[in-house]
């Protein structure tokens, strides 16, 4: 049997994640040689700590991932570590992300252009997942424009802890976080990109978010200021990209996606927004094309989670605060979300 290449190897490796983070070790830089031959395969490793238990489990993940390649018989890996003394973090690679405590995964949910839906399919997802039993938090990074509060039906300002962190309100068994629920209605927020910075940090170090299986995050659109704080902030678990599907959509959703690939945040998957209309006689109108969220998914090598009809439903909830996962569960309209929201679960099981 053929053996695998150094770069199947390296691409192989790319499943490893450091532990505590979302990023995987070939990212990091952390391979400093590989070696293959007549079934044999040697990796050295070079860590930038000295903490047994992260060589320990880099060791044990990166050889049962070598040992699953075709034409594998035995696989060695070496670890050199620098750093700290044994037992201490040591100076870890983006040493300032930390993860939320309490918090098992954080998933982004964005797009690379306004008006695709993305803030109602965030909403929805959230209440989707709580609908299958999880524990969810939704935060709206959407600094200037902030429509969470509107669209899960609340202004309750956040309380304090013992501690002085923010206790999240809660709408529809969700924990929500957002800008809106700090300033005045209507009153606009006018800052400059540090300050954008400094609150997405604050949303994690001073929001006590409790035990949560996921903390969905609302990006706005773009690939700017919001967007790279968060993925500096926090390790994420996954990006979820949304589109509709036009080229215009696709176009700028590509962005999106290079985005996440470029700070090596996985990607959950794609979801294809606004995919017909059913006309009230029963003809499928396809406003914006159709299946072009599931063929760019195909391009990219990406999951295709889903598509989400335009449902004269899913718009009234959003206005009127109560979500369609909500309002009827069991009508079409919800049950898109709750088809995704399945999905994405499998994805992390």
């Amino acid at each position: 049997m053929t053996m695998p290449s150094q770069d199947d190897i390296r691409n192989a490796l790319k499943a490893v994640k450091y532990p505590g983070y979302s990023r995987d070790i070939v990212s990091f830089g952390l391979i400093r040689q590989i070696a293959a031959a007549e079934g044999a395969v040697r990796v050295e490793l070079q860590l930038t700590t000295a903490n047994p238990d992260v060589a320990r489990q880099l060791k044990e993940d990166c050889e049962r991932v070598l040992q699953g390649l075709p034409g594998v018989r035995t696989a060695v890996v070496e670890v050199s570590q620098s750093g700290a003394p044994a037992g201490a973090g040591g100076p870890d690679p983006w040493a300032d992300q930390n993860r939320v405590p309490g918090v098992a995964r954080i998933l982004a949910v964005a797009s690379g252009k306004g008006g695709v839906g993305k803030s109602t399919v965030a909403v929805n997802l959230a209440c989707a997942l709580r609908h299958l039993g999880a524990r969810v938090g939704l935060l709206d990074c959407d600094i200037y424009g902030p429509s969470i509060p509107l669209m899960m039906g609340t202004r309750e300002r956040p309380t304090l802890s013992p501690d002085d962190k923010m206790v999240p309100p809660v709408q529809h068994e969700v924990k929500l976080m957002s800008i809106g629920f700090l300033v005045d209605d209507h009153q606009p927020v006018i800052w400059r990109g540090p300050m954008i910075v400094k609150t997405i940090q604050q949303f994690f170090s001073s929001v006590d978010w409790g035990e949560l299986d996921y903390l969905l995050v609302d990006l706005p659109p773009g690939t700017g200021d919001a967007q790279l704080s968060l993925c500096q902030t926090v390790p994420l678990d996954g990006g979820i990209i949304v589109t509709t599907p036009q080229e215009a959509s696709l176009g700028v959703v590509r962005k999106g996606i290079a985005m996440f690939q470029k700070v090596n945040v996985p990607i959950t998957g794609l979801i294809e927004n606004m995919s017909y209309f059913t006309a009230p006689g029963g003809e499928r109108v396809e406003i914006f094309g159709h299946g072009g969220g599931q063929a760019e998914a195909g391009r990219q090598g990406l999951p295709f989670l889903g598509e989400i009809p335009l449902y004269l439903e899913i718009r009234e909830g959003g206005d009127r605060g109560v979500p369609a996962v909500v309002a009827a569960p069991d009508q079409p309209a919800a049950r898109a979300f709750i088809s995704i929201a399945k999905s994405i679960q499998q994805a992390f099981a």
